[in-house]
Order: C-alpha cells, then structure tokens, then sequence
C-alpha cells in the first residue's frame, strides 16, 4: 500500500548493488503475487524471463497479469524454494527477512502464520 511513497523516498533501491542500477523516477516497491522488490531482484528478474529490462519498466509488473505470476514463480524458485524444506519461519525469513530478523514488527510474521494456518482451514 505504501510502495510508491516508499519509493519516492529512493526506499527499495540499493544503489550498491551497481549490476542492476536504479533508472530515474522508477520505483523497485512490492508488485506480483509474492511481491518483488528492490532493484536487484527486478534486474535479473527480467532478465531471466526474457522480459526485458524491468529495472527500467518495473510498473509491467503490476499491468500484466501473467508477468506478475511468472514474476512471483521466479522468486519463489530463485530465493525461497531452497529454505522450504527448513520449515515456515525459513520461508517467511526468505520472502521477506525482515520479518524474522527484527527490522519489522514480529506483528507481521505472527500475522503472517495466522493467515495461512486460515487458509489452510
């Protein structure tokens, strides 16, 4: 909800990591099914998707549906998959590291366990 504002305060780029540089007035904030931020992940993201460069188009994201998805699977298989086997609180720390290592609130990673023993019910 916050992403673009976020963004407007240049959040969401880190400017050290000169392999995939920020482009001028773009935001890296959260977009897809499991939300891809940061400009080091929208960088090799379109790369490896044949998708072009997204560093420069990050909004296709949001305004394609199947991108989002192929955007999300992409994540999940290139950052996630290896800690699943570790349990939840791995799976968590690995969609967003914040969550298990106090940069957040541990509301979002209680909140976040209850959502899903919800949706397993």
């Amino acid at each position: 909800v916050d992403g673009p504002a976020k963004a407007a305060r240049g959040e969401y780029c880190d400017a050290s990591k000169t392999e995939f540089p920020c482009a001028q007035g773009k935001g890296y904030y959260g977009r897809g099914a499991i939300q891809l931020s940061w400009n080091y992940n929208y960088g090799p993201c379109g790369r490896d998707l044949n998708e072009g460069d997204l560093l420069a188009t990050p909004e296709k994201v949001a305004q394609d549906q199947v991108l989002a998805f192929k955007a999300s699977f992409w994540y999940w298989t290139t950052n996630v998959r290896s800690s699943f086997k570790s349990g939840f609180g791995a799976t968590i720390k690995a969609v967003n590291s914040r969550e298990c290592s106090g940069g957040d609130s541990t509301e979002k990673a209680v909140n976040r366990v209850r959502y899903f023993q919800d949706y397993c019910r």
